[in-house]
């Protein structure tokens, strides 16, 4: 399948069927933990990227392919901004016309100011927008926005649909240490969502891949220093959990390709959803799709990634075609 992969396990949503509405690192942001590399360039214009009909052709198909119980939520989480695709919202529809299972979408939320985009996601069940600083200069260090992206867009366009939405609003904080985790920087967020109003804060950390070999997660001293400064409404969310699943529905070098282009994997844990998926040693079929480069192994604090071939890693790449011995050629 081109558009549609998983189930992947989800810190917040379970098993998710993922469907990706936009090519890789189409983004109107440039954020410096992103686990998917460099947006190269930076876009800001709205446009059907991939076609609809066919998104909504595997959606059906990959339902179809699961039984009852397999999955628990549709998300639309594009490898870039998902609402640059203009039709986001007949997507949503259609979507949630085909299943009772309850539909999300994963947004950098800096569309949100435009009264069609906010309309486009009033549909989903739950909408999950970014929010990282809560000032203007933290806002440009961390995402990095399109030129024509402003702080005041991004908070007026949340709290704007917040005004408007009746389903979950869940803002997500990527806390990076001692950048937005610092008692000044929570202080101004903590204002900023007090306008917003969300139904829930989720504190997360840059578990997958930073682009910036610089982004460290926030220690356990930032983490208690959100929780109490953010209040009540703030979670921790822990890393992802639960088995990968490599999808039924096609050949599993070509789902593994699919996985990793929207969510980079632990190499291990790539190996033993691979293992399980074939029956066969996992390392093998992986080793086979890194020598013929249809993934890159990127290296990220001791830890090795398996990543997207045409992702932008600038440093610490290791796209040499890593053997399992740790021997490298290519």
């Amino acid at each position: 399948m081109k558009y549609v992969f998983g189930p992947v396990p989800s810190r917040r949503l379970g098993r998710s069927l993922g469907v990706d509405t936009v090519p890789l690192k189409t983004c109107n942001w440039n954020c410096v933990y992103c686990q998917l590399g460099r947006s190269r360039p930076v876009v800001n214009e709205r446009g059907v990227y991939h076609p609809t009909e066919a998104i909504l052709a595997e959606i059906g198909e990959a339902l179809r392919a699961h039984e009852a119980g397999a999955i628990d939520w549709v998300t639309f989480v594009a490898s870039g901004e998902g609402t640059l695709h203009s039709e986001i919202g007949r997507l949503v529809r259609e979507t949630k016309a085909m299943t009772a299972i309850p539909v999300a979408v994963i947004t950098n939320g800096s569309l949100l100011s435009e009264p069609t985009v906010r309309e486009a996601l009033s549909a989903a069940d739950a909408v999950l927008p970014s929010l990282d600083a809560g000032s203007a200069e933290l806002y440009r260090r961390i995402n990095r926005p399109h030129p024509s992206l402003t702080f005041e867009r991004q908070v007026g366009g949340l709290a704007a649909f917040r005004e408007e939405y009746g389903g979950r609003l869940w803002v997500e904080v990527m806390l990076i240490k001692d950048v937005n985790d610092t008692e000044e920087a929570l202080g101004d967020l903590r204002t900023v969502l007090a306008s917003i109003r969300p139904n829930e804060v989720h504190l997360v950390l840059p578990s997958r891949p930073p682009v910036e070999t610089w982004v460290q997660p926030s220690e356990e001293e930032g983490i208690s220093r959100a929780v109490s400064v953010l209040g009540e409404i703030a979670q921790i969310v822990a890393p992802d959990g639960g088995e990968l699943e490599i999808g039924r529905c096609e050949d599993p070098a070509e789902a593994v390709v699919a996985v990793v282009t929207r969510h980079p994997v632990r190499r291990d844990e790539l190996e033993r959803a691979l293992a399980q998926r074939t029956g066969s040693d996992g390392g093998e079929t992986l080793e086979e799709l890194l020598v013929s480069g249809h993934v890159q192994c990127v290296l990220r604090n001791g830890v090795e990634f398996i990543a997207a071939p045409g992702a932008h890693y600038p440093e610490a790449v290791q796209s040499e075609r890593t053997s399992r011995g740790g021997k490298k050629g290519g």
